[in-house]
């Protein structure tokens, strides 16, 4: 059992760095093209992310204030649309209900792209 584990990881390894091997052999001889340049937009220069709901559910408010009173509620298959931010507050339209408010930024926010330069 043990020395086939040991013969399989040295067949990957061996496949692997054959095709290592190669390319760093010819690509030294070889002069960079337009299609192997570095393309010219990075990942930080892409727009960000649109917001999204991560919590089950959300309630909208009439003011940017968890004491305020309660519109609606803002769930993670409705579409919605942010007008402004104040604080950490956000106010939205729901657009599969119509309702318009305030809604927590600790549950309704952008995700972060993560560039791996």
């Amino acid at each position: 059992m043990r020395s086939t584990r040991i013969a399989v990881s040295a067949a990957v390894l061996g496949a692997l760095a054959l095709p290592a091997l190669s390319a760093t052999s010819a690509g030294a001889a070889s002069v960079p093209t337009a299609a192997t340049a570095v393309p010219a937009v990075g990942c930080h220069d892409l727009p960000p992310l649109p917001y999204a709901v991560h919590a089950k559910a959300v309630t909208i408010r009439s003011k940017a204030s968890s004491k305020s009173t309660a519109l609606g509620v803002l769930y993670k298959s409705h579409q919605f649309s942010v007008a402004k931010k104040s604080g950490n507050w956000l106010h939205i339209t729901d657009k599969t209900t119509g309702v318009k408010g305030w809604v927590s930024g600790t549950y309704v926010y952008r995700d972060v792209r993560m560039c791996l330069d």
